[in-house]
């Protein structure tokens, strides 16, 4: 089966510092790869090549078999792919659901009219439609994550990259959002997860990749990679 992504020997570099060394990768439609890594280990990088935040000095990115190492990123929105980050940062001072308009609007090109009920749907997905017409700004944690989820989803990706959606949450809120990924994911969407709370991504991804210094530790069912000895070392901490 072609692979939805793939990255052929992607390096980027600041000065003499490599951050991402010679990645090669293919991520499956419908499946979920799960990215682990200690801090510094180029895991927000990779996703900055992805979404073209950033250039690689050499390789090439290919999503559905087009090349778009030198593709903006409001033309790779346009192509599919959708991206959540860490920290969300929504328009405060406009509603849930006009967020998701700008997104729809913007992301997917979509006219206002066009993408009035598909933004209803995401609202009843994402569990935000009782905050349809809350301001934003006003959100808890909680929903404020939701709704950066919500507002990728918007942008009718093909390939969603989550940025630690699970960060800063209660394990009882961590819960919810992982069900709400599960979800999205049985809907046959293709997810690329970086998240440090591991047994969120435990609960969905197909297989886990662990980056350190930039380059593949390790990847693989996630069973035998949180088995691995070096990813316990150098990931967990622990000996082998």
């Amino acid at each position: 089966m072609q692979a939805l992504l793939s990255l052929h020997d992607v390096t980027k570099r600041y000065g003499a510092l490599t951050v991402t060394d010679a990645m090669s990768l293919d991520v499956t439609s419908g499946t979920t790869l799960g990215i682990l890594g200690p801090n510094g280990a180029g895991k927000t990088t990779l996703f900055n090549l992805i979404s073209g935040d950033v250039r690689p000095d050499s390789g090439r990115i290919v999503l559905e078999g087009r090349d778009i190492t030198s593709t903006s990123p409001h033309r790779r929105c346009r192509l599919g792919v959708g991206r959540s980050y860490q920290i969300p940062h929504p328009f405060a001072g406009m509603t849930v659901f006009e967020n998701l308009l700008v997104a729809a609007t913007f992301g997917a090109g979509k006219s206002e009219n066009e993408a009035y009920a598909p933004c209803l749907e995401i609202l009843r997905q994402t569990g935000l439609w009782p905050r349809a017409n809350q301001r934003a700004g006003s959100l808890t944690l909680l929903d404020r994550k939701r709704l950066e989820l919500a507002r990728a989803l918007a942008t009718e990706p093909v390939l969603l990259l989550l940025d630690e959606v699970a960060g800063g949450l209660t394990q009882h809120e961590a819960l919810e959002l992982v069900a709400l990924v599960r979800a999205i994911k049985t809907r046959g969407m293709t997810i690329i997860w970086i998240e440090h709370v591991v047994h969120a991504l435990l609960a969905v991804a197909d297989r886990l990749m662990v980056l350190n210094f930039g380059a593949r530790l390790a990847e693989g069912e996630p069973g035998a990679i949180m088995a691995d000895p070096d990813v316990r070392r150098v990931y967990l901490g622990l000996g082998s």
